[in-house]
């Protein structure tokens, strides 16, 4: 028999022939995938669409425990990803999903503290579509993803405060424990001594309650110069509080938030906390 009718015998699945070419047939057609299919389950990732690092792995970074006590905890469903339960092993996530381990979220990056002292014309976003961003300002500092603690206006400048660290970021910006934050205000005319009396009294604006920490004169300068001290992380109740009283915010710095001052650091220019800087905002 040539070697060209042994391929044609070996290749008929009708069953036409000698006996045992139908046998050879089903053999040879279904052994390939017999094969192939535990090598493609062994493969195959429950979420196909995502192309960062393994969920065990991302664990493991976070310095919860091993990549092999994750899948036990894995497996245990004490793991989330973006609200749902995860329990599959080999489930991938990227860096800017919400992990939590035992209801608490976890990060895989290095921890990171910058403070800048934020120049007028940038906004306070991580959004790409607002222009100049406080973001372009601050990429160089590290490679960790980290974001704004509270707001300050795009022609506002000061200090303003960047983390990834999540338990700092919900305690500084907790509405009862917040951050103290002094602002040096320039106003369009000198403001009233009464009028700073009801700022500091505290003011109803449209059935809203604004108080604030503290404010006063800015010693040696005209009275139109204001210091103000609140915890709100935002700075749109600056202009709130005093066009109430109709006055116009000409100017807005922010000189110190917490412990931390512009001391040694100038406009533009951002530095990272020391450990000292770092425990003491934690203990605010």
């Amino acid at each position: 028999m040539s070697r060209h009718q042994e391929r044609n015998k070996g290749g008929k699945a009708s069953g036409r022939g000698t006996n045992n070419s139908k046998g050879k047939s089903q053999a040879r057609g279904n052994a390939p995938i017999q094969k192939a299919a535990p090598q493609a389950s062994r493969n195959a990732t429950p979420n196909p669409n995502k192309g960062g690092i393994r969920l065990n792995k991302y664990i493991a970074n976070s310095g919860i425990c091993s990549r092999r006590e994750a899948d036990m905890y894995i497996s245990t469903g004490q793991v989330s990803v973006n609200g749902e339960i995860i329990n599959e092993m080999g489930y991938k996530v990227n860096l800017d999903d919400d992990v939590r381990f035992d209801g608490r979220r976890i990060n895989p990056e290095a921890k990171a503290y910058v403070l800048l002292n934020k120049p007028k014309g940038f906004s306070v976003t991580t959004s790409n579509s607002k222009g100049m961003t406080v973001m372009d300002l601050v990429a160089p500092a590290t490679k960790s993803r980290i974001q704004p603690v509270g707001r300050l206006g795009r022609n506002a400048t000061g200090l303003i405060l960047f983390t990834n660290d999540d338990k700092m970021m919900q305690k500084l910006t907790n509405s009862k424990v917040g951050m103290p934050r002094l602002f040096h205000i320039e106003l369009d005319k000198n403001l009233k001594a009464e009028d700073l009396e009801k700022i500091k009294k505290g003011l109803t604006v449209q059935g809203k309650k604004y108080e604030v920490e503290d404010i006063s004169y800015v010693d040696g300068a005209p009275k139109k110069e204001i210091g103000l001290k609140i915890r709100n992380i935002g700075s749109g109740i600056i202009r709130t509080i005093f066009e109430h009283l109709e006055y116009q915010v000409v100017r807005v710095d922010c000189v110190t938030l917490g412990p931390l001052t512009k001391k040694d650091l100038p406009r533009g220019k951002y530095k990272h906390l020391s450990q000292q800087e770092i425990n003491n905002l934690m203990m605010l």
